[in-house]
């Protein structure tokens, strides 16, 4: 499992400055080993152009948008580039997938999870989305892109505040901390690789679990709770629902559950996080899933702090937080 290669999804809308950020941190040592690979929409490339001080492997895939149309072409580069890995052509620790602006990232992530040959050879480690402080909120009005790009992202990372009011800022931030609780937004200068990798669900090699989003959504939809619902319907009827649960929870219950929200409402469903307190469990059981697809549940040696509540975070488009909220205590009610 150590070998796994971590994967980051760098996303964001048209002129966000996905490029600018990838410019700055492939600039650090830390990247020097990182496989680049930047996808644009058109015949002609430029992005890779515009990537200065790249010192490890980059491949631009100028096949269209990266979405399912070429989810085929993203599958078998990757598994060209592990083969080379393996044989020694090349070398490489960690792979930064930067898409177009246009992108869906859905597809991606089922293909990183599902395709059986990357799963033995790749892991999910996060997903980087960059957003306009200008342009953001016009995006988030007008685009289901730029909508999904930053509901399904671990980190938000919030640029050009510079050029905006700080009014426009500040509304801003509120929406997308209303749009994704669990994912901190930080600002270029806070946006290193300390900050943007090894953040995800679960690092097999630090046996890492991101605690910190979840304690942040929690703390947020307390504080939010009686207008969470009505202000994200607004974007792009996307709504993040914050579940604490205080007891020890029946994991076929819950594992049932989930199946089941994945079976029934996985085309709405665009991401669920979760960290379950299991009856007979030790350690924490992490939870990840996109849409229909589940990473293999992880258990962990020991909780991070004192802190034993389970907590779930599902983002999705068009569904009642309160019937997500019923059907699980329906659920557990009935494990138990």
């Amino acid at each position: 499992m150590s070998d796994l290669v971590p994967v980051t999804l760098l996303t964001g809308f048209l002129g966000a400055g996905k490029t600018s950020l990838l410019n700055r941190l492939m600039a650090n040592p830390r990247l020097s080993d990182a496989l680049v690979l930047i996808n644009e929409f058109g015949e002609i490339g430029l992005d890779h152009d515009l990537v200065q001080g790249v010192s490890g492997e980059m491949v631009v895939m100028a096949s269209g948008c990266l979405c399912c149309t070429i989810k085929a072409d993203l599958v078998r580069e990757l598994g060209v580039r592990y083969l080379e890995r393996k044989r020694g052509a090349i070398a490489f620790g960690r792979v930064v997938i930067e898409t177009t602006g246009l992108a869906d990232p859905a597809p991606i992530l089922h293909a990183l999870m599902a395709d059986p040959l990357l799963a033995q050879s790749y892991r999910l480690d996060g997903v980087v989305t960059v957003v306009d402080a200008v342009n953001g909120a016009a995006s988030l009005d007008q685009q289901a892109e730029a909508a999904k790009q930053a509901a399904v992202a671990d980190r938000i990372v919030l640029t050009k505040t510079d050029l905006a009011d700080a009014a426009t800022t500040a509304a801003l931030t509120a929406r997308l901390k209303r749009l994704n609780p669990a994912a901190p937004i930080l600002t270029p200068a806070d946006a290193g690789p300390d900050r943007l990798f090894d953040v995800g669900l679960y690092n097999p090699t630090t046996k890492h679990v991101d605690v910190a989003g979840w304690l942040a959504a929690e703390a947020y939809a307390h504080d939010h709770h009686h207008h969470h619902h009505d202000v994200n319907r607004h974007d792009a009827r996307i709504v993040a629902t914050c579940i604490v649960l205080t007891d020890p929870v029946p994991w076929d219950a819950f594992a049932l559950w989930a199946e089941s929200l994945a079976m029934h409402r996985g085309d709405q469903v665009l991401r669920l996080k979760a960290i379950i307190n299991a009856v007979g469990e030790a350690g924490p059981i992490a939870v990840h899933g996109v849409q229909h697809l589940y990473h293999p549940p992880a258990r962990l040696p020991a909780w991070p702090n004192a802190d034993r509540t389970s907590r779930i975070v599902v983002i999705a488009r068009d569904l009642d937080p309160a019937a997500i909220r019923q059907s699980l205590d329906d659920a557990l009610a009935a494990g138990r």
